[in-house]
């Protein structure tokens, strides 16, 4: 039976308040205003931002467009997704303004196979951006692991366990996250959509 879930928690009740609020208040995510559609480029901007160079999967990745911009960042990023789909053909750089164009020349690296904690502790970092069905397994392995990973739960699908009925889905996951021994650490984006997520930061990457 599918249940419904309430929506995630408002900034206000996370402690935080919106990107590009006013001076002063806590901030968190990108600060760049109206940006709300541009949800990779801005994700991969924060874990820019926020973590060192290091490996990274993207699970549940899709198209692979967060593993291309965290590989500009410099991040040994790679998809960990079993259904394979091309890059899309082009995006908008934030910074210039410009649309970049991407060919046959641009790919980025995949694994075609579901993730499991047993590859995920290959990784430092682990970022769960839509994915299906592996939410609690990141947490798992990070756990286990001693790595670091960064959440945007959005729809519970295919997960082993779930909140009942009426309760919110995002506070059930990061109470998960704390059944585990981890502190996770609220943040918000300025895109549409499931903007919020939290962080968890263990001892890899170092620095």
């Amino acid at each position: 039976m599918t249940h419904r879930y309430p929506p995630p928690p408002s900034l206000e009740e996370l402690g935080l308040v919106p990107p590009g609020g006013a001076a002063g208040g806590r901030r968190s995510g990108d600060d760049l205003p109206k940006m709300k559609k541009f949800r990779f480029q801005l994700l991969a901007g924060w874990i820019a931002d926020r973590f060192p160079p290091c490996t990274v999967a993207d699970v549940g990745g899709g198209k692979g467009l967060l593993t291309h911009h965290l590989g500009l960042a410099g991040f040994q990023a790679e998809v960990v997704d079993p259904v394979d789909q091309p890059l899309p053909s082009r995006y908008r750089d934030l910074t210039t303004g410009r649309r970049v164009r991407l060919g046959d020349q641009d790919q980025v690296a995949r694994r075609r196979v579901p993730f499991g904690p047993a590859l995920g502790r290959r990784y430092d970092l682990l970022v769960a951006l839509h994915a299906h069905g592996s939410n609690l397994a990141v947490l798992d392995t990070v756990a286990e692991a001693g790595t670091s990973c960064v959440v945007l739960p959005c729809c519970v699908v295919d997960e082993p366990a779930a909140p009942g009925p009426g309760e919110n889905w995002f506070m059930w996951l990061a109470g998960h996250a704390r059944s585990l021994g981890l502190e996770p650490e609220f943040f918000a984006l300025n895109f549409r959509g499931q903007h919020v997520g939290f962080a968890v930061r263990g001892d890899r990457p170092a620095g």
